[in-house]
């Protein structure tokens, strides 16, 4: 059913939730209309401070998320939330089950709460999580935390989604090796150790001090990275987190790092965007078999694969 594009962009922008959750369900559902919602919107995003939050499972981004969310509420900033699930291989179905733990939030008009399912995409995030992310940016919210599945080793896409990347451990939760092996040193921004009233917190945080230490050579203006502790449970070091994130945002600010992450950022989906619709677009001539043809060809040793490539994408582009 086509809707009213620019009365629901007006309707999210006086922060209606309804008009907002029917933005991002036209996004999820790749409407029809996507191209019209994200025309509208263009003018009014690009203001957001967009923080991620990785990590573990079980490392308690949910409960840290939702300490977040109680610090910039205490700021007097509207926050935004996506939280995003993994989809059931087998059933294609997703929990949703994060907004369970940030039920103290449900009331307050200031905080927009959204589950995402991955839908099957790999990285930690749904492949909507971009678009999502501008429909809470043009509905006001100062700040969105993106929460990633949780996955571990595969969960790094949110490096390229996020202004700052919120790197969470645990003590006890793998040395520093399985974190350099899961390429979470390389992604994070502001480490934070959390559940640190267990046995162990100290030396996981003098770990990962060692294991940056060996990361790559910096300057005397160079970003370090902040390694925090909380408790996220009990609220404690959760304003030591969000003076990390201001630091980090205001150190991006004056280097020119925030316009180029979101330059790239916005080049990676407009990249996602234009290989979609090429898959689409292979995916008629499968049906009409002229890739089917090609296939034939290079089975019978009449045609290589790269020149049967080369023949597709100059097809495809208009070349050929």
């Amino acid at each position: 059913m086509a809707v009213d594009v620019p009365d629901l962009v007006d309707r999210a922008r006086r922060g209606q939730p309804r008009a907002v959750a029917r933005l991002i369900s036209l996004v999820e559902g790749a409407s029809p209309q996507l191209r019209e919602v994200m025309a509208a919107l263009a003018p009014h995003s690009g203001h957001a401070y967009v923080v991620g939050l990785t990590g573990p499972p079980g490392v308690g981004k949910s409960t840290s998320t939702s300490a977040l969310v109680t610090a910039y509420r205490k700021a007097g900033k509207r926050v935004g939330v996506l939280a995003v699930d993994p989809s059931s291989p087998f059933s294609g179905g997703a929990l949703l089950g994060d907004r369970v733990r940030m039920g103290e939030h449900a009331s307050d008009s200031g905080v927009y709460i959204r589950s995402m399912a991955t839908r099957g995409h790999l990285g930690g995030l749904s492949w909507a999580a971009p678009q999502a992310v501008r429909v809470l940016d043009a509905a006001g919210c100062d700040v969105v935390l993106v929460e990633t599945v949780g996955v571990g080793q595969s969960e790094v896409d949110i490096a390229s989604q996020a202004d700052t990347s919120v790197v969470l451990l645990a003590p006890g939760a793998g040395d520093g090796i399985q974190a350099a092996k899961a390429g979470i040193l390389e992604i994070g921004d502001v480490f934070v150790v959390n559940k640190a009233d267990r046995d162990g917190a100290d030396a996981t945080v003098r770990e990962l001090n060692h294991m940056l230490g060996l990361g790559e050579a910096r300057g005397p203006g160079d970003w370090r990275p902040s390694i925090v502790k909380t408790v996220a449970a009990r609220g404690e070091g959760v304003d030591e987190v969000v003076e990390a994130l201001e630091k980090h945002h205001a150190w991006m600010a004056e280097h020119g790092v925030l316009a180029r992450r979101r330059a790239a950022r916005a080049a990676n989906e407009v990249e996602t965007i234009a290989v979609t619709a090429l898959r689409e677009r292979i995916g008629y001539l499968r049906e009409d078999r002229r890739l089917g043809s090609l296939g034939e060809r290079i089975a019978a040793g009449e045609l290589d694969p790269y020149t049967a490539a080369d023949q597709l994408v100059a097809e495809l582009t208009g070349e050929g």
